[in-house]
């Protein structure tokens, strides 16, 4: 019997240590970016979810006179007549012949709510933020300038708030009668 009860005793002070040590801080949950992932001039580009709000098929756009060459003109959608931006031209890539294939982004901030051009939607995807890298050496010019980061697939992610800010978007020209 007295087995019985030092085997009962050394087993609670077995679970008393257990339950008194220190436990260790909880890991950070690490925080994820949510975007949208699509192709410009082959290469793969990617959005923050937060600032799009629809993607919409390309159709009836309208060209508008004294706007910079990356402005292809503006479109109805439901309503609502937005501007529509070539980012190939905006960032100064090869251009390719527009087809019913192209896909309209429509985003949101800074005030202002426009279309961005995209050849192909790939999809929404999930990165660890701490993840993306500065931008890379083959990536020059106007487009580091509006980059938020690249992943390790060469998913080149844009600052949308950047672009957004840009003085040269907003057209302030009027037409001569």
């Amino acid at each position: 019997m007295k087995t019985e009860a030092s085997d009962f005793k050394q087993v609670l002070r077995a679970r008393a240590r257990a339950l008194s040590r220190i436990s260790e801080p909880p890991a950070v949950a690490q925080t994820f970016l949510e975007l949208l992932e699509f192709r410009v001039a082959q290469e793969s580009y990617a959005l923050e979810n937060r600032y799009v709000q629809e993607v919409c098929p390309f159709k009836e756009l309208t060209p508008l006179p004294c706007t910079p060459p990356f402005v292809l003109g503006i479109v109805n959608i439901r309503g609502r007549i937005l501007p529509v931006l070539d980012l190939k031209k905006f960032f100064d890539l090869p251009e390719v012949g527009l087809t019913d294939l192209h896909r309209i982004i429509l985003v949101q901030g800074n005030g202002l709510e426009l279309g961005l051009l995209a050849d192909v939607i790939v999809g929404v995807r999930s990165v660890p933020a701490d993840c993306l890298q500065p931008s890379l050496p083959t990536l020059g010019g106007i487009r580091s300038d509006y980059l938020k980061g690249v992943t390790a697939e060469r998913l080149v992610v844009l600052d949308l708030a950047r672009i957004l800010a840009d003085p040269r978007i907003i057209v302030h020209e009027e037409v001569e009668a």
